[in-house]
């Protein structure tokens, strides 16, 4: 196994599949500052910034800035994690280091832009663009494994 991580594609896999990880990662400690910043918590104990029991009730609430930070991380998982694990298996197959490559950054951009969108509510179709695109790229890459390994 060794021979197949000094691979350049793995090398590369390695690399973007790190940095959209740490991105989806980052979303956590943004939807903390959303909720700190609108004074929005979802448990009591989360409001001890608030002076008397009426004003840590009011905390206790739904923002609509909070709720899209959560939306776009769950959106994340629901995206990323698909492309961690094909992207390895795409990358076991051995595909040209160029067309590796493409696929990688297309949709780490995709996944950037997607985030971008969705925190600054940018009118559609901007966003429903930027997840068609990582969609394809992860489904361009499923097709490869599975034309390159398929046993049935």
């Amino acid at each position: 196994m060794a021979h197949i991580t000094d691979t350049e594609v793995f090398q590369a896999f390695s690399t973007y599949a790190t940095i959209v990880i740490l991105k989806m990662m980052l979303m956590g400690p943004l939807t903390g500052y959303f909720r700190v910043t609108r004074k929005a918590f979802a448990n009591f104990e989360d409001t001890h910034m608030g002076k008397t029991i009426e004003e840590k009730k009011r905390m206790i609430r739904v923002n609509e800035d909070v709720e899209r930070v959560r939306r776009c991380h769950q959106n994340d998982l629901e995206n990323i994690i698909p492309f961690v694990v094909i992207g390895l298996l795409y990358a076991l197959t051995g595909p040209d280091l160029s067309t590796a490559l493409l696929h990688f950054r297309l949709f780490v951009g995709s996944r950037f832009v997607h985030t971008v969108v969705y925190v600054m509510a940018l009118p559609q179709p901007s966003r429903g663009l930027s997840w068609i695109l990582g969609m394809v790229t992860t489904f361009s890459m499923a097709y490869r494994v599975l034309t390159t390994v398929l046993l049935l």
